[in-house]
Order: structure tokens, then C-alpha cells, then sequence
């Protein structure tokens, strides 16, 4: 059966951004969007003859319609096999690892991350190279360049696919296999821990909770945690991945946590309790109490990293983090004279690093984190370290804390969101602070001390990035980082990320609005954001 080809007016606004191309469901629904932005991909990055395409997504709403076409297009555009996750469920990390595994030469992620889903909510599509990660920013710019001009579109008819049935289904001159997403990568994830210990740890009375908030975490997490590794049938909350999340964006803060969170702050609080965003790369750290900043997190496992299997005959390590996560981990890599990186906001800056072998292990501010295992973040891969760790180590999550804070400092830490911004004011706002110099900042706060616009180029493929955002250095020992997201599906959003240094033997646990209150407000005033928005104080603070 030869393709169809449809002709089409070229769409101007498929410029993907920080993870993917992201649009209101309903866009992505109108006839020929998802198709002319599949087609570019495919254009940028043309199969060689037998070539295998991975697909999954988040389960959000429109997820199997997508999957089925981008088949379709893989399939007209000289894929051979179609390997897509049942139900069109595949976590982002397990999509990566399946790229591996298969020496597939991509794979295509449905997915708006921690955005609402459903008919009224959040799509997006993400593509991953050949390495597991997502495609860089050369390629990037090129699907988007390909997608303006695009008047046609190339696809297989035929019957629909049933993606509830486990097996190969043929296709044209090609063929699609339905696959567990499930078991493959808790496969993957058994040979980097050590779950005997782990097992012992939940044997001996360990209470922990993992919120997957109705995303596609759920099946993985009760495979992992309460099949494998043993922990009580109902450690998963949240465990069943539906359309809509269950009316919640499936996003880790703790305005969408309030079961989770109970559990934490009540006078009998787990000890551990985790959670993930929606397509299962990001995550959340909750001890007793308290949320581990991105940060802290991160450093935490780089200063335990030999009590990980999969770490232990490699140390010591390279490590990297976006420019807007704390420097907690810069102070465990100066301990052991590790090399560090500091990379722009976006996965595919880390991938490039990890495929090179400069680093094993990365993270950033938004709770993501991950390592050399995959070419993405992995949720689970990070909660399953404070597992093994805590399991290695023995004491609490706040004990182990406290002993990292002792012997490095601690880098209080916030950042503050401000949605729902009109593009042209959030670049204006941007663009007034970035024509600054020291002089004039130190007028509006005292205690500024430097200035700086983020460039970046990449070490290894020498793709660059202009204007990553801006940070200013304050005394004593803190800073400001700014940067407009690239993660909404419509208008901007400003994210502030402020954090002050107490060193050994200091302040270690206080509250971090306590420290950072006059931070924040410093941010705020600096930025004018009154002026070039109306809003005095931002949507939410993590």
C-alpha cells in the first residue's frame, strides 16, 4: 500500500521549545497540526532503511489518536517498525531506555510534562535521537525551519490499530508491535541498586509513599516499589493513569500533593514519601517535614554516590546542573575534585555531556535528575537513590540532611513562579533588566555585586544558546537567576530562582522563607515586575 499524500498550508508557530512542542490540546486537534510537525521531524531527521521508531507518551487525552498517526507518518516516511507502548503509556525515561535497547533511530514522546491534560488542557510532542535524548537545538531549529515552508505530508492508511493488544500489527509495507512499557525498564533499573537492601529497609518498618498523581508513573511505581521490592500494597497513591489526571496538572508541588503532604507534616509522618510529574522524568523528595530542594537532592546523591551499585566502580564522578539549580552540588565536586558542568535549562544540554562521558550524573532546577543510564531525567531512577542510600547509610531522610549540611553548607533555595504573563511585557521586562549595569541595580538593592547575561555553548557538539537568562550576584553569597520558561503551551512565565549560602556551622535549619524572604523581595523590586506586568507578588513558590 503506497502512502497517501495530503497537501497542507504551512503552519508558522511549530518552533519547539525547552522539551518538545507544546500547544493546547485542541491545536494539536486541528486538522493536519500534529501531522505537518511529525512530517518536519521526520524531515530533519530522515530513517535509514529498516530503522525502528519508539513511541509513548503520558496517557494524557488525544495520546492514542496521536500515537496511532505518528505510526502512520513513521511508517510513509521510511520507517520499517513502529514500536509503541500499550495504550500509548510509555514513560519519558523508559522511552529513552527503549531507544537503547532497541538501537532504535528515535522515538517520539506524547507528552505536556507536568501541564494539565484533557480536552481543555495540555498536548505536546517531543522528539528523542537515536542516543535516547532529545534532539538538540541544531535539529530543533531545523524542524522548525522545515515546518514553516511545509505544504505536504506523507502517511499509511489502513485499518486502525488496536494498542491494547500486546504483538505486531502490520501496517502498509511496515509494521507496528504493541509492547509492555513496564517491565523492560524496571529490568534496567534492578541492575543499578541494590534492592535486596532496599527490601530489607521496607522489612524493617520503613514507611514510604510514592504520588503518582494519575499519570503514567502509576503502573511503573507499583511494579517497583510494592511488586519488587516489597513495600505494602497501597505505597502508590494515585497509581492509575487517566486522561485528565484526575482533574490536577500531574505537576510535583505541594498545592497538588494534599494527601501526600498530610502524610508528611502530621505528628506521625512517613519517613520518606516521593512524587512524579506526568510523564514520569521529574520528581519530588519529601522527608519528614520538608521538600528537598532540586539542589540539595542532587547533591545528596553525587556526595553518596558509592553507595550505588550503579555508581560504585566508577567514582569518582563528573556531574552536571542547569545554570538556575543551586550550588549545593558544586561544593560536593570541589570536595572530591570532580569535573562540573553548568549547563542551560533543557535535558538535550545534559544529553550531549553524557554521551561523551564527561558526566554520569546531572540534574536541575526543576526537579529533574538523572544519569548516564538514559539520555533524559528519570523520576524513579531518583527516588530509588535516597532508597538506596537511606537503606546504605541507615537514619532518616532528615538525618541525612542534616550530615550533608554539616560538612558542605547549605544553599537555601526557592524559586518563584509568575504565570500568565503577555509575551511582549515578560520580554520587555527581560530586556530592561538585561540593558542594567551594577551601578544602576545597586540602586533599586544595596548589596549587589555583579551582573550577568547566561550564554552558552555547547563543549561537545558546539551548539550555542544566547541569553539563557540572567543572573545577579548578591552579598553576602547569594544570587538571582532569571530566565522566561519554554515549557508553557501559551503565553510566558518568569521563574526566579534565589538562594543564599550558610556554611558549615551556620544557620542549617531554618525555614528558607525565613532566609530568603528579603531575597525574594529584592528579585521582585529588581525586575520591575509591577511595572511591566501589574502583579506585585508571583503565582507560587516552590
Amino acid at each position: 500500500m503506497p502512502p497517501m499524500i495530503r497537501t497542507i498550508t504551512p503552519f508558522d508557530d511549530q518552533k519547539p521549545g525547552t522539551s518538545g512542542l507544546r500547544k493546547r490540546t485542541a491545536v494539536f486537534q486541528t486538522p493536519h497540526y500534529l501531522e505537518s510537525f511529525l512530517q518536519a521531524i521526520f524531515l530533519a531527521d530522515p530513517p535509514p532503511p529498516g530503522a525502528t521508531l519508539a513511541v509513548g507518551g503520558d496517557g494524557r487525552y488525544f495520546s492514542p489518536e496521536a500515537a496511532e498517526i505518528t505510526a502512520r507518518i513513521a511508517l510513509a516516511n521510511g520507517y520499517a517498525r513502529v514500536v509503541i507502548g500499550q495504550d500509548a503509556i510509555f514513560s519519558t525515561p523508559a522511552v529513552s531506555a527503549a531507544i537503547r535497547r532497541l538501537d532504535a533511530w528515535g522515538g517520539i514522546i506524547l507528552s505536556a510534562s507536568h501541564n494539565a491534560g484533557g480536552p481543555d488542557g495540555d498536548f505536546g510532542v517531543k522528539y528523542n535521537t537515536r542516543t535516547g535524548g532529545p534532539a538538540p537545538q541544531a535539529m530543533g531549529d531545523r524542524i522548525y525551519e522545515i515546518a514553516s515552508a511545509l505544504q505536504e505530508y506523507r502517511l499509511i492508511d489502513g485499518p486502525a490499530l488496536d494498542l491494547s493488544r500486546l504483538g505486531e500489527q502490520a501496517l502498509g509495507a511496515g509494521s507496528v508491535e504493541i509492547v509492555d512499557p513496564v517491565g523492560d525498564y524496571v529490568d534496567l533499573l534492578e541492575t543499578l541498586f541494590d534492592f535486596a537492601a532496599i527490601r530489607t529497609l521496607f522489612r524493617s518498618g520503613f514507611r514510604f509513599a510514592f504520588d503518582a498523581m494519575n499519570a503514567v508513573t502509576g503502573p511503573y511505581a507499583v511494579e517497583l516499589f510494592e511488586r519488587r521490592l516489597g513495600a505494602p500494597e497501597g505505597t502508590v497513591l494515585r497509581g492509575a493513569p487517566l486522561p485528565d489526571f484526575g482533574g490536577e496538572p500531574p505537576d510535583p508541588h505541594l498545592d497538588h500533593l494534599e494527601a501526600l503532604a498530610a502524610r508528611m507534616w502530621g505528628p506521625d509522618p512517613l519517613d520518606l514519601a516521593a512524587a512524579s510529574d506526568g510523564d514520569g522524568d521529574r520528581n519530588m523528595i519529601i522527608a519528614p517535614g520538608m521538600v528537598v530542594s532540586p539542589g540539595d537532592s542532587l547533591a545528596v546523591i553525587a556526595a553518596n554516590a558509592a553507595c550505588l551499585p550503579g555508581f560504585a566502580d566508577r567514582m569518582p564522578i563528573g556531574a552536571a546542573r542547569s545554570m538556575p539549580t543551586s550550588r549545593a552540588l558544586d561544593r560536593v565536586l570541589a570536595a572530591s575534585g570532580s569535573p562540573l558542568y553548568e549547563t542551560p535549562t533543557g535535558w538535550k544540554w545534559f544529553s550531549t555531556l553524557l554521551e561523551d562521558g564527561r558526566i554520569q550524573l546531572c540534574g536541575e532546577e526543576s526537579f529533574g535528575t538523572g544519569s548516564d543510564h538514559v539520555r533524559e531525567k528519570d523520576g524513579l531512577w531518583a527516588v530509588l537513590c535516597w532508597l538506596n542510600i537511606l537503606a546504605a547509610r541507615g537514619g532518616s531522610a532528615g538525618d541525612l540532611l542534616r550530615d550533608h549540611w554539616s560538612a558542605y553548607g547549605r544553599d537555601y533555595y526557592q524559586r518563584l513562579d509568575v504565570e500568565g504573563l503577555e509575551t511582549a511585557a515578560a520580554d520587555a521586562m527581560m530586556a530592561a533588566l538585561a540593558a542594567s549595569d551594577v551601578a544602576a541595580l545597586r540602586k533599586v538593592e544595596p548589596s549587589v555585586q555583579g551582573f550577568e547575561r547566561l550564554d552558552y555553548v555547547d563543549p561537545v557538539s558546539g551548539d550555542q544558546l544566547a541569553d539563557a537568562g540572567l543572573r545577579l550576584e548578591l552579598g553576602p553569597d547569594a544570587r538571582i537567576t532569571y530566565r522566561l520558561s519554554g515549557t508553557g503551551s501559551s503565553g510566558a512565565a518568569l521563574r526566579v530562582y534565589i538562594e543564599r549560602f550558610e556554611p558549615p556551622g551556620g544557620r542549617l535549619d531554618a525555614a528558607p522563607s525565613d532566609i530568603l524572604a528579603p531575597l525574594a523581595g529584592a528579585a521582585l523590586r529588581l525586575i520591575d515586575l509591577e511595572r511591566f506586568t501589574g502583579q506585585t507578588a508571583p503565582s507560587s513558590v516552590s
